[in-house]
């Protein structure tokens, strides 16, 4: 879909002569996709730490993954894909505040400078590493024995985002969230990038596949087929603007356990 902004007059024109007006909710929509898809492109999200380490999410995302951490309040956060460390130093930092809780971060490769970098940080008291395979089922015996019976969980996926790894990690990890929790499936947005440039640079073998080979996609289906899970965007806990929708990496990505 292709538009032209017109400032002076304050309004988006489309190809079929239709305008909105740019200082509008559906204006600050449509620029905020685009710009959703550029900042993708530029790595934006590989430009913010969170207490000394590189975080890679876009700010939006991991503010809202706190107001959900604070409302859910879980004795447990796991998080599959913990890269540099930094998301799993703010969920632990949202613990900490908390008073309440700890995380478990699982990736495949832990390299030694991050591994360093956690277990001498101020929060490791609050952070167990598992390194293997999330979907594996040695990991996941791993993981299930850092939970007790009666914990509240909240599961957090980051690792790898095509279809087939979501579902293995949403059947292997949602009998551990907890009746009101989440299973979190980030980066379905990934499904409207096939065509930028820097995904067809980086990822031209499966990049054509992205528009059904994603998170979104997996989630979607795991909450289809089983009925005690609903995609449910969290509501905004506050909220005195004109937007009611999130700029957001993680489209359909909170995923709820109903019973």
């Amino acid at each position: 879909m292709n538009f032209h902004v017109q400032h002076d007059k304050n309004q988006i024109v489309f190809e079929d002569n239709t305008t909105i007006p740019l200082y509008s909710k559906e204006g600050f929509k449509l620029i905020s996709d685009l710009w959703l898809k550029m900042s993708w492109d530029q790595k934006h999200a590989y430009s913010f730490t969170w207490l000394g380490r590189p975080v890679i999410q876009i700010p939006e995302d991991i503010i809202r993954a706190q107001e959900v951490i604070y409302s859910v309040k879980p004795d447990v956060i796991i998080e599959t894909g913990i890269a540099h460390g930094g998301a799993l130093i703010f969920y632990a930092t949202v613990c900490q505040a908390m008073g309440k809780g700890r995380v478990v971060g699982v990736d495949i490769d832990i390299r030694p400078n991050n591994r360093k970098a956690m277990e001498t940080h101020e929060l490791s008291n609050l952070i167990t590493l598992i390194e293997g395979d999330s979907t594996s089922l040695k990991t996941v015996e791993m993981v299930k024995k850092q939970v007790s019976e009666k914990e509240t969980v909240l599961v957090i996926l980051d690792s790898g985002h095509d279809y087939n790894h979501v579902w293995k990690e949403l059947e292997a990890y949602s009998p551990l969230v907890s009746a009101g929790s989440y299973i979190v499936a980030t980066d379905g947005v990934q499904e409207f990038f096939h065509d930028i440039p820097r995904a067809k640079k980086d990822y031209p073998n499966y990049v054509e596949t992205w528009p059904t080979n994603n998170p979104k996609k997996a989630a979607e289906d795991f909450a289809t087929q089983n009925p005690d899970f609903i995609i449910e965007e969290p509501e905004f806990l506050f909220n005195e603007g004109n937007v009611d929708f999130r700029i957001t990496y993680w489209p359909s990505a909170y995923i709820k356990r109903l019973r």
